[in-house]
């Protein structure tokens, strides 16, 4: 399944110490929405993600999170306790056959507080699996990171960056330990 995916864009830094109002205000203004409209979406949000993380059938995580807005594509496998981004869903693409083991947090936003002007930009920025791809357990993948089609995260990893398709990545940050492209060419070539 293809989407049409969002280009990034910078966030204000974190003002955490605005009083609920104003937050919700200013948040929604970011988002071109009335503070109630917002209000209500985040709470939404917020309640299916914790039913998500906590139901035990697969095909009513998958439901779940469409509904909060991350893009899925079909027979995608989504493991128990996973956190996906609950300020940005729409900024998560998951394409077909994806599996994502119990565990994984997919973020897509990074929101400092001012004092880290000039060493972090805030931003929001897609986050993509394409088709085919294994995350593996307790894995992260980060803000503007794409996993490429047939990929393997290994357990724990952190994916910050673009991740080839058809290779095996480890580590914090994740890094390319095999290739295996040449494996892979006969069922590529049969699609």
């Amino acid at each position: 399944m293809q989407f049409e995916i969002q280009e990034p864009r910078t966030i204000p830094f974190y003002g955490g110490d605005k009083k609920l109002g104003e937050a919700v205000k200013s948040a929604g203004a970011r988002r071109n929405m009335g503070p109630l409209r917002f209000a209500f979406r985040k709470i939404k949000n917020i309640i299916l993600a914790r039913l998500s993380y906590f139901c035990p059938l697969n095909g009513w995580r998958v439901k779940m999170n469409r509904w909060r807005g991350v893009h899925i594509g079909k027979n995608v496998y989504i493991g128990m306790h996973c956190v996906i981004d609950n300020a940005y869903p729409e900024y998560v693409y998951i394409e077909d056959n994806v599996s994502l083991a119990g565990e994984v947090t997919v973020i897509a936003h990074m929101n400092p507080y001012p004092h880290f002007e000039g060493v972090i930009e805030p931003k929001v920025a897609p986050v993509v699996i394409r088709k085919g791809a294994w995350i593996g357990v307790k894995s992260a993948v980060l803000c503007g990171a794409e996993v490429g089609e047939y990929a393997i995260v290994s357990a724990g990893s952190v994916v910050d960056k673009k991740v080839s398709p058809c290779t095996i990545v480890a580590g914090n940050p994740a890094h390319k330990k095999v290739d295996f492209s040449t494996l892979m060419k006969d069922k590529l070539n049969q699609e």
